[in-house]
């Protein structure tokens, strides 16, 4: 994929992005067979809005998002801020006062082609840069799920069954020190 301009958002994209987060995650919901969970996905797309303003309104210091824009159009997300407290509780405690990268949401029309991997490489050198030594991420979608055991490895910690019957959620701490920068799209 060519063209990709990659930038920190401004308040000018807030409803592009609201809009970008409700079309990734009903897609999301639908793939994994959750359409019955309305409440859910409604509460994560408000999660998703409530984190993108505390970007914006510290000027990246508490939340700090990237987006990834073809011709103008946002198709992907990623962020990185001050653990949540389900990692928190999912670990008892041990990931408090670690960051956490999270809203890795790429268009369902852009997915496969090497966005996710180029935002994850752009914050893992944001990570250097800020002389961050380590982080946490974590999936309870088992497509996600799959994509991260590739590029992470095995997560730290599996909670079998936490959304349901085979629906574990993972949680994955790493050291940016360990980690391969792979820069391709």
């Amino acid at each position: 994929m060519s063209n990709i301009e990659i930038r920190r958002p401004v308040s000018d994209d807030v409803e592009e992005l609201k809009q970008f987060f409700s079309l990734v995650l009903i897609d999301t919901y639908a793939k994994e067979g959750l359409v019955d969970r309305i409440q859910e996905m409604e509460k994560e797309i408000r999660d998703k809005e409530n984190l993108l303003q505390e970007d914006l309104a510290s000027d990246g210091e508490k939340r700090y998002f990237l987006i990834a824009l073809v011709n103008g159009k946002i198709i992907g997300t990623i962020e990185y801020g001050a653990t949540s407290q389900l990692v928190i509780d999912c670990t008892e405690g041990r990931l408090k006062g670690v960051i956490e990268v999270g809203t890795v949401f790429i268009h369902p029309d852009h997915q496969k082609q090497g966005v996710g991997s180029l935002l994850l490489n752009l914050i893992y050198l944001t990570f250097l840069n800020r002389n961050i030594k380590e982080f946490c991420l974590d999936s309870g979608y088992p497509s996600a799920q799959k994509v991260w055991q590739k590029k992470l490895g095995m997560p730290a910690y599996i909670l079998k069954d936490y959304w349901g019957v085979g629906y574990d959620h993972m949680v994955w701490r790493k050291s940016t020190t360990e980690l391969p920068i792979e820069f391709r799209v």
